[in-house]
């Protein structure tokens, strides 16, 4: 039997076979991974995908192709990967299981797509407990963005199951294409084929004697690439192949094929072009649709039959074109006229009670002009994809509904909405563009309106969409660089705002009062926000006076009207700004509300599913974990925190790093992180100059301390300068300098005189060290023992031996160091449990060793899983948790069991973890 193009085509691909053998190899064993294939249109990724397919014998095999016109539809690849095996879906758990019925419209809800990742991740893992797993991926660089987003999620994380997962992508990839979740995949780009193998190549094709010329012609223009070889001696003819045969260098193989597949097309009569067109109009591929269609223009046998010749195109059980450039070539090389007639003809023929929005998109392509009733449409397909997680869809059918728009209105609301969606997906470039020709329409139609005469109610509308505009740019800017702009868009906002809606413009300028914290800027945000009108809701309006004050009038003022705002962790306002909740609990020395923001934050973000708002809440409760003494709980908060940020692509949240290693006081760990910190940017320079302050003075460094204290102090950021006071005042004074030490001590008490008892009981600490007043120490432990502020506690007891000794009095400063050193070696805190020994030593005790923690022996995620396993969670239940595969987790237990020298899991719940 003769060798088939595909075969010849994989003589030279020995690289690229042997690596797709070991993938197979790996995961028949139980070590999956992934790979995708880059190369350009005609290289040779479907053969080696066929390869790949007879490679994995005893695989079960499952398929997906990225579709040009499917893109915007969500999860559509997903689907045709998932459905054979969905039955599966019962043995997860009920959130991912009902995620994945509402991506794939089994279900009503909105989805997050990281859900539906890890929900499909379960799936497969399900489905490879019978046999490994080969998913294939054709024409990745089609996949709608959710499908994209999924599958790249699950890619990263099959190595414990026995599933291989292979994409096929086109590099360059065409516009609009992109699917840049796949970029940090392993990739193996596919190259052209030595001259060995493309001369048998093309030798195989040709039934007649060839002009050695001409083949030296056809082999150094093909570049190796196999559709090429295949494609270009058809286009030539029997006189190009005789001599004379030429080609221009300057276009690529891709270029030269689709050229061949435009000459076969012009070959063709007008029916059987018309009937191509129809079909590469359709991304569905089914032929009763397609048979519809062409009824309805006329098209007979006689078309379908010189379609079928001409070898662009297969009728089977699915329509299916020789390549997907024959598919393009198809689609853009018709007349307008053409491609609209093959879109309204689609779009009669589609069933619009089971598919909408075809129904929908087919009419927007077919429309000629504004139409009102085709745009209405497309918002109805925008909002079905909204609630199906296809952030991208939704965009797309705004932006085609905003471009048929017969209101002008209407037309700038589409276009606000599009860019929002935009920006939601990530396509800042068309953000900005959406809100450029936003800001045009708005600003002609208030012209018009004003021109015409129009009543107030329409000028109204034109401000809210220029401040909704303003809002958009603010926030891509922010996302985009960080930008000192993005406030300045938020107070124009605002400001458009005053008049037309007072309570919408009070909710702008807390945004830009949250933002100026994060950037900076914040005084100047803070004296515009005091003139904003006193509207809207009563917590939002107190919250604004409240934190003007702050800034205006100074602590003294603010607190005592924030304290109660503050103290409400079920207030609206914190849900909505959890960051600033944090920061002002902090700003007044509230422990209660700091622990319980946090953790109400936790609660909302597991309870809505949203990966925005659970990082927040999981970095806010580990830091206050982290001083309230729970290293525990915050190694496992910082742990899962991570895991989403990994898995969602975002930028980790570091501070509660930032505290944890501080107070652990472990000089080389800690000064490794923030010096890491500090490379990726200022953002987070404050929290390393509190942080520097608080390791040195556990360390005893005290001028390496004061130093670190006076740059956090002088930030005057909010939480943190606060924080900073107490570490300023203890190193300034063990450095002699007593004035910095009293001023700083007089900013304490302003900012803790209203406070609660964790803010009076470090001024009474730092007072007593200021003042040598005795007592002071004694309301410090009174205040502070009734408080969830552990590490507090241990610093009071600690600093009261420390003076008692200096005294000389030294067997009431051993039961005060015993007891600080016991507290500090119960939490972790290494640094001041080795100072408080050494103060121990000095008045002639010698401190009890403790045993390290077994969590020690463990990294952040082991000692997650130990936590959670210990707790009596399944290896199911921490997968779900932490994004991982069931395998995976028991990968990690082996780990854990291996370092603490146990073997069960329940073992672990007797150990100090």
């Amino acid at each position: 039997m003769p060798p088939t193009h595909a075969d010849i085509s994989l003589v030279g691909r020995r690289r690229e076979t042997f690596r797709l053998d070991a993938l197979i190899s790996a995961a028949g064993q139980g070590e999956g991974g992934a790979l995708v294939l880059r190369g350009e249109p005609g290289i040779g990724k479907s053969a080696l995908l066929d390869h790949t397919r007879r490679a994995a014998s005893g695989f079960r095999v499952m398929q997906a192709s990225g579709a040009e016109f499917e893109m915007e539809l969500p999860f559509a690849a997903l689907h045709q990967l998932c459905a054979p095996v969905l039955g599966h879906r019962a043995g997860l758990p009920a959130p991912h299981r009902k995620a994945l019925e509402i991506a794939f419209g089994l279900d009503t809800g909105t989805p997050d797509p990281l859900l539906v990742g890890i929900a499909t991740l379960g799936l497969l893992a399900e489905t490879a407990a019978e046999q490994p797993l080969l998913c294939v991926v054709d024409d990745a660089q089609w996949l709608d963005h959710a499908s994209a987003k999924a599958l790249a999620f699950l890619a990263r994380r099959v190595a414990a199951e026995p599933v291989a997962v292979v994409f096929a992508v086109r590099d360059p990839s065409p516009e609009p294409a992109r699917s840049p979740e796949l970029d940090e995949l392993p990739a193996l780009t596919v190259e052209g084929l030595p001259e060995p193998d493309a001369r048998a190549l093309l030798g195989a094709e040709l039934h007649a004697p060839l002009d050695e010329q001409v083949r030296d012609r056809i082999l150094a223009e093909a570049r190796g690439n196999p559709l090429a070889l295949l494609e270009l001696p058809r286009g030539a003819g029997p006189g190009g192949l005789a001599g004379g045969f030429a080609l221009p260098v300057t276009s690529p193989p891709a270029g030269r094929i689709e050229r061949s597949f435009q000459d076969r097309l012009e070959r063709l009569p007008a029916g059987a072009r018309l009937l191509l067109t129809v079909a590469a109009a359709d991304p569905v591929g089914d032929p009763g649709l397609l048979w519809r269609a062409a009824g309805s223009l006329g098209i007979g046998a006689e078309g379908a039959e010189a379609a079928a010749a001409s070898g662009l195109i297969e009728f089977g059980i699915r329509i299916r074109f020789c390549h997907p450039l024959a598919r393009s070539v198809a689609y853009r090389s018709a007349e307008p006229e053409e491609r609209r007639l093959a879109h309204q003809a689609l779009a009669s023929a589609t069933d619009p009670a089971a598919d909408p929005d075809r129904v929908a998109w087919h009419h927007a392509q077919a429309g000629t002009g504004p139409d009102e009733e085709i745009a209405a449409e497309l918002d109805a397909s925008a909002a079905r994809a909204q609630s199906r997680g296809g952030v991208a869809a939704t965009a797309a059918f705004l932006e085609r509904a905003a471009a048929l728009s017969a209101d002008p209105a209407r037309r700038v609301d589409r276009l606000l909405a599009a860019a929002q969606a935009k920006l939601a997906v990530g396509d800042f470039d068309r953000t900005a563009e959406l809100l450029a020709a936003a800001t045009t329409a708005t600003a002609m139609t208030g012209t018009a309106m004003t021109a015409t005469a129009t009543t107030g109610t329409a000028m109204t509308g034109t401000a809210r969409q220029l401040a909704q505009a303003d809002l958009l740019r603010g926030r891509l800017s922010f996302v985009r660089h960080r930008g000192a702009d993005a406030i300045a868009c938020l107070l124009g906002a605002a400001r458009r705002l005053t008049q037309v809606d007072p309570a919408w413009s009070r909710a702008c300028y807390l945004d830009a009062i949250e933002m100026g914290i994060l950037t900076g800027g914040l005084d100047a945000v803070v004296r515009e926000a005091a003139a904003a009108p006193a509207a809207g809701p009563a917590g939002s309006v107190a919250l604004l006076e409240a934190l003007v004050s702050l800034v205006t009038d100074g602590p003294r003022e603010a607190v005592p009207a924030l304290r109660p705002l503050v103290s409400d962790t079920g207030h609206e306002e914190w849900t909505r700004r959890p960051s600033l909740a944090s920061l002002l609990a902090v700003e007044v020395w509230d422990f209660d509300a700091y622990l319980g923001i946090g953790h109400r934050i936790v609660e909302l973000g597991r309870r809505s599913g949203s990966f925005f708002t659970l990082p927040i809440g999981l970095a806010m409760a580990a830091t206050a974990n982290v001083h309230a003494g729970d290293f525990g709980a915050a190694v496992e908060m910082i742990s899962e925190g991570a895991a989403i940020a990994e898995a969602t692509g975002a930028s980790p949240l570091f501070y509660p790093r930032i505290h944890l290693a501080a107070l652990r006081g472990r000089r080389r760990e800690a000064v490794e992180l923030f010096d890491a910190v500090l490379a990726a940017g200022p953002l987070m320079s404050i929290s390393v100059h509190w942080g520097t302050a608080v390791l040195n003075n556990g360390l005893a460094d005290y001028p390496a301390a004061f130093a670190a204290a006076r740059q956090a102090v002088a930030s005057g950021d909010l939480a943190t300068a606060g924080l900073a006071l107490p570490e300023l005042i203890e190193a300034a004074l063990r450095c002699g300098e007593h004035e910095p030490a009293a001023s700083a001590l007089r900013a304490l008490t302003e900012r803790t005189r209203a406070g609660g008892a964790w803010g009076l009981g470090v001024q009474a600490y730092t007072r007593a060290l200021v003042t040598g007043d005795e007592p002071s120490f004694q309301e410090a432990i009174d205040r502070l023992d009734g408080t969830r502020a552990a590490v507090y506690q241990a610093r009071a007891h600690l600093l009261y031996g420390e003076w008692l000794r200096r005294q000389g009095r030294r067997r009431e400063a051993r039961e005060r160091l015993r007891h600080a050193h016991g507290l500090f070696s119960d939490i972790g805190m290494e640094a001041f449990a080795a100072r408080a020994a050494w103060e121990l030593r000095a008045t002639g005790e010698r401190a009890r060793n403790r045993a390290h923690p077994a969590g020690d022996r463990l990294t952040m995620q082991e000692v997650h899983i130990a936590r959670l396993v210990a707790g009596g969670a399944t290896s199911k239940e921490v997968a779900a948790r932490l994004f991982l595969s069931p395998r995976t987790v028991d990968a990690h237990l082996r780990n854990i069991f291996r370092k603490l020298d146990i073997t069960s899991r329940r073992q672990l719940r007797d150990i100090d973890l």
